[in-house]
């Protein structure tokens, strides 16, 4: 969404699953064995971020606990994701979530945490699954007596527990288990002009009590925009609002949407470079309003920092960056498309331009795997040769997202059918904005309706208490009161979310 002012800027569907089917199985000769990769992906004084990726070598798994001990009794964990975490003295025991207890032969699922120490961090030297040391081999245990087996149900269950791993299959989103997973929820706009402005790092409370309230809607996926230069902590943001504490106040909204079952989606909305040309938003240079596209300045380094904190959790989808318009400065579709994936120099942008193409480049050269989202032109609301431009990335794992309301230029079914649901037959497609700017909800009604029947999730702009004709906003107060226009985004999710 494109703000009026410094101030205003511009999980998942997971349907009830199928039938299980219950067959018997003759008892056999099982095999138990496991592998366990612990890895410390981020470091600070006193603190820390831990991954485990469980590798179950044996026969399938219902459930599982992992066990294992820190070397010395200062390292505690004080949040995690993926499983229920449990710690006594220096022994922690974690237990799967809802929806990662089966683990099939070879299959791998990962829980992260945040910790804490004093005096050194070392690594814990063995792990237990399910009682079994898991030395990455196998061995043969008593044959079981007949025993039931379930099928996996091809769309995610109910959400309970952490937000799941999610990656890209074909022009879908799913999770560890393959069940498809769609993106219902909101958007929390603050966090990309308080900081620049001076005024915190957010527009309202981000905490537990404003996330429940988010739950009572049945949200599943928080878009969270972000400001480049406070993230990077550059001369032009206030000291207390930038770098080191701006991150943190990010990680710490990130992960506990991560703990209630919500799929954060974190992106770049306001970025540095001067534009003066059609469209523009204003004339600073500074990161206080929408550019046509993400400069070379100082977007690579928000991304390779952002890749950093967040890579091994792949429940966080990055968003690379808001609205491009490139079209607008450099003539046409064509140079436009061409801007938004190959960057440099840009007819009609005054700064050099970081491509979409570098910065899938930048994300995976840190090692992430995470699944990254890409708009289209037209402030993200043009797909028309999104396929045609698609950045490569190794991993395949990229998706595509659009912005709509009443006021685009595609704000019909027939673009809709032309524009989003051609891309969306390639690629996974979420509509991260849809909106409207008259305090009413028949046109998200309408848009809601040929989303759902073309299993396209959406995200409602914006869960914030603003004027919902100037934003427009969701909610009256952060109790999560709807405004008219976000009564009607609640009612849908009542009946699509879960």
């Amino acid at each position: 969404m494109r703000l009026r002012t410094l101030s205003l800027a511009a999980a998942a569907s997971l349907a009830v699953a199928g039938a299980f089917a219950v067959t018997l199985s003759p008892a056999s000769a099982a095999t138990t064995g496991c592998s366990v990769a612990y890895k410390v992906t981020g470091s600070w004084q006193g603190g820390f971020q831990g991954d485990i990726a469980i590798t179950n070598l044996g026969d399938a798994i219902s459930s599982w606990s992992l066990g294992f001990d820190f070397p010395t009794t200062t390292q505690k964990v004080t949040q995690s994701w993926g499983g229920v975490f449990a710690q006594s003295a220096a022994h922690v025991t974690v237990t799967n979530a809802a929806w990662n207890g089966s683990l099939g032969t070879s299959a791998t699922t990962s829980v992260g945490f945040i910790g804490s120490w004093s005096g050194n961090n070392p690594v814990p030297a063995a792990f237990t699954l399910n009682g079994v040391a898991c030395t990455g081999g196998v061995s043969a245990t008593t044959p079981p007596t007949t025993a039931p087996t379930t099928a996996v149900p091809t769309t995610a269950p109910p959400a309970t527990g952490a937000a799941p791993a999610l990656k890209v299959s074909g022009n879908k989103l799913v999770n560890a288990s393959g069940q498809t997973v769609k993106l219902y929820g909101v958007n929390r706009s603050g966090g990309e002009f308080a900081c620049i402005q001076g005024n915190g790092f957010w527009d309202g409370p981000m905490d537990q009590a404003s996330i429940t309230a988010m739950r009572t809607w049945k949200i599943r996926a928080v878009r969270v925009p972000l400001n480049e230069e406070c993230w990077l902590g550059t001369a032009d943001v206030p000291a207390a609002y930038g770098g080191t504490a701006y991150q943190n106040e990010v990680k710490a909204y990130v992960n506990l949407l991560i703990q209630n079952g919500i799929t954060p989606i974190v992106e770049m909305h306001w970025s540095y470079g001067l534009y003066t040309g059609t469209s523009s938003g204003c004339s600073d240079v500074k990161a206080t309003c929408q550019k046509p596209m993400p400069d070379a300045q100082y977007a690579p380094s928000f991304w390779t920092g952002v890749a950093n904190a967040f890579k091994g959790n792949d429940a966080v989808i990055l968003d690379l960056f808001n609205e491009p318009y490139p079209e607008r400065a450099t003539g046409d579709d064509t140079s436009g498309w061409k801007c938004w994936r190959d960057g440099g120099t840009c007819t009609g942008i005054t700064y050099q331009v970081a491509g979409f193409q570098s910065l899938v480049n930048t994300v995976r050269a840190t090692g992430a795997t995470n699944v990254i989202m890409i708009g289209g032109l037209a402030y993200s609301n043009n797909l028309s040769q999104w396929l045609t431009y698609k950045p490569t990335d190794p991993l395949n794992n990229l998706s595509a997202f659009a912005h709509i309301y009443n006021f685009n230029t595609c704000s019909t079914t027939s673009c809709w059918d032309s524009q989003i649901a051609t891309t969306a037959a390639q690629v996974p497609v979420t509509l991260s904005e849809i909106g409207e700017n008259d305090c009413a909800h028949g046109f998200v009604d309408g848009l809601m309706d040929w989303a759902d029947a073309h299993g396209i999730g959406y995200l409602g702009w914006t869960w914030n208490t603003w004027d919902c004709s100037s934003g427009p906003s969701l909610i009256s107060d952060h109790n999560g009161t709807a405004t008219n226009y976000g009564q009607g985004l609640k009612t849908r999710l009542a009946t699509v979310s879960n």
